[in-house]
């Protein structure tokens, strides 16, 4: 089973985010980057593949920075058996269309059953490259994706995805593009002898002009903006529950204007 994994590095959720002082873009020094974690699903999810066959290879492909190295080594400590890494700084800050056209370059060259992708990346949210890339690659998508089971045969794949109220079953034929969820799997750790093996696996370098990628951005950030401060709350204490509630509801009514 071959699959291919696009995996985004992205600052870690617990960092505290600054617009920088021209409103063009966040302050990044000191900020600690991870893989994004719907995508460490997509990870999981390909390594069950290939143990479940017991056959084939998982292959790490990421668009990025110098850094991008350290999530991708990340992902062959997993398990992966290689990286594709495309580092140009025409493609570090490019928008979701160009970011998937240069997947679908990439992917172009490699040997794949499916390709696994996170439904979003949190830095961002857009939560279009999946879909986009599977347009250029011309096959099958299914997104949201919870639960996966491949047919012996290779030609086909029975996954569930979430949808408002609850979950569809959906066949879809191989090869194709899948957006993971929450609820996937749970990925697993790195160990100890997969840290030390992952650093003899390969990382292929790639830049946009060997994958012939125009890089002319089709979306633009005009400008980036804290969200306004909440004003703080109200107490009310030290009276009977009767008079509360009439207090709260009158402010509910005249001040908040919610009621």
């Amino acid at each position: 089973m071959k699959s291919l994994v696009c995996l985004k590095q992205v600052p870690d959720s617990e960092t505290q985010i600054k617009v920088n002082s021209e409103g063009t873009g966040i302050v990044t020094d000191g900020i600690k980057y991870v893989i994004n974690p719907y995508d460490e699903f997509s990870v999981e999810e390909a390594l069950r593949l290939k143990e479940k066959f017991k056959s084939g290879e998982v292959v790490i492909l990421s668009i990025g920075p110098d850094r991008a190295t350290e999530a991708i080594r990340t992902a062959l400590a997993m398990g992966a058996d290689r990286g594709i890494h495309v580092n140009d700084d025409s493609l570090n800050q490019a928008d979701p269309y160009v970011i998937a056209q240069a997947l679908a370059a990439a992917a172009g060259q490699s040997e794949y059953d499916i390709i696994f992708c996170g439904h979003r990346a949190i830095d961002d949210d857009f939560g279009e490259t999946g879909a986009m890339l599977a347009e250029f690659m011309k096959i099958p998508q299914v997104t949201l994706v919870t639960k996966v089971e491949v047919a012996e045969d290779k030609k086909t794949a029975v996954v569930e995805r979430d949808v408002e109220g609850g979950k569809e079953v959906v066949e879809v034929a191989l090869p194709c593009v899948l957006t993971s969820q929450k609820g996937l799997n749970e990925p697993r750790y790195a160990s100890l002898p997969g840290i030390m093996k992952a650093k003899k696996k390969p990382i292929e370098k790639k830049n946009a002009a060997e994958l012939g990628v125009d890089t002319e951005p089709k979306l633009q950030c005009r400008q980036f903006t804290m969200p306004m401060e909440r004003q703080a709350g109200k107490k009310y204490e030290d009276m009977e529950p009767a008079e509360a509630a009439k207090i709260v509801v009158n402010a509910l009514r005249s001040e908040a204007k919610a009621i």
